[in-house]
């Protein structure tokens, strides 16, 4: 069993019971537990409302014969590996328990979920973490006039450097800036560059933020390494 300590979240739950089926509930205790057994850090308690109703939701889709594309599971999968293998364990246990498999596109869902409760973060701010990165690989793939090798680790890295790169935007840090070796990729790689700044744009108008200029040198080497797919 668990406690809700705030009082919103114990209303909030009061009136999923309602429309959730008991087994449901019931299973969804088992995941949580089981996610939290995983993890060793304490979960935001929301976890519970959220993924029982995120869960009892795709359960009925599933039912009712209708998908949900999930356009980000790869980049999910890069970025939060460790929540994206407790979501393949919970979808396994919805399939043991209750006799559902639920589509792959769920395991990067779940993994959202899990990686909200991990770190505080707000999952409409995680979603829209990860809605950002997919706008600006549209404009990587449509500025470099190429279809990007989702399963590539240039890719990945790529991926995990912008990640990390919306971070530094929202904290304030900024990196050291490397002028010669601006300079060079200028000189060198004039097309990337370009690109990365294109990039820079988005961030800014997207967080309404400064987006410190070094941001723009070592994205031109990732994009770089993403055209020839070799370290620089």
């Amino acid at each position: 069993m668990f406690l809700l300590k705030s009082e919103e979240e114990q209303e909030q739950y009061k009136q999923l019971l309602a429309q959730v089926d008991e087994d449901v509930i019931e299973m969804m205790n088992d995941i949580v537990t089981h996610i939290q057994k995983r993890v060793n850090i304490p979960l935001n308690e929301h976890i519970h409302i959220s993924l029982t109703d995120h869960i009892a939701f795709a359960i009925k889709r599933f039912q009712q014969g209708m998908g949900l594309k999930n356009p980000f599971l790869l980049e999910t999968k890069a970025l939060y590996p460790e929540e994206y293998t407790i979501a393949s364990e919970v979808v396994e246990i919805i399939s043991r328990k209750i006799g559902v498999q639920l589509p792959v596109g769920e395991i990067g869902f779940i993994a959202l979920h899990i990686h909200s409760a991990l770190t505080e973060k707000n999952l409409l701010e995680v979603n829209q973490d990860s809605q950002l990165i997919q706008t600006i690989i549209n404009v990587i793939e449509e500025s470099l006039h190429l279809q990007v090798d989702k399963e590539s680790v240039h890719y990945m890295r790529l991926i995990r450097h912008l990640h990390f790169a919306i971070d530094r935007v929202k904290t304030g840090e900024k990196i050291e800036e490397p002028k010669k070796i601006a300079l060079l990729l200028k000189e060198e790689y004039p097309l990337c560059y370009n690109v990365s700044w294109k990039v820079i744009k988005v961030m800014q108008q997207a967080l309404h933020l400064p987006v410190y200029e070094a941001e723009a040198v070592y994205l031109t080497m990732h994009l770089q390494r993403l055209i020839t797919k070799t370290d620089l």
